[in-house]
């Protein structure tokens, strides 16, 4: 993956060049990245693939659930300070949520 530094005339990207393109842009903790689709499945997905998006769209929704309720947010925001794994909140709780979901 490229790392781009921003200079003055680009102040951020995020996106696609275009519709077409397999080139996108994206921010991370302040910084800007490249990547590119290599090869993209034209198939549909298999059962194990739809189970595994099904159970990922089932852990945004309960961290996104965790991250509205403000006593258990308040509770995960302690317990994310306490940690140095991951970098944002919204990672801690997610990646919690998706351990739930795997044990």
């Amino acid at each position: 993956m490229a790392k781009v530094k921003p200079m003055g005339l680009i102040e951020s990207m995020s996106g696609k060049v275009c519709k077409h393109s397999d080139l996108y842009f994206f921010s991370r903790n302040g910084k800007i990245f490249t990547g590119k689709r290599c090869h993209p499945s034209t198939k549909a997905p298999t059962e194990a693939q739809t189970a595994q998006q099904s159970k990922f769209a089932t852990a945004r929704a309960n961290a996104a659930a965790a991250l509205a309720d403000p006593q258990q947010s308040a509770a995960l925001l302690a317990a994310f300070k306490n940690q140095q794994k991951y970098s944002t909140l919204n990672g801690y709780v997610f990646a919690m949520e998706y351990k739930k979901l795997n044990s």
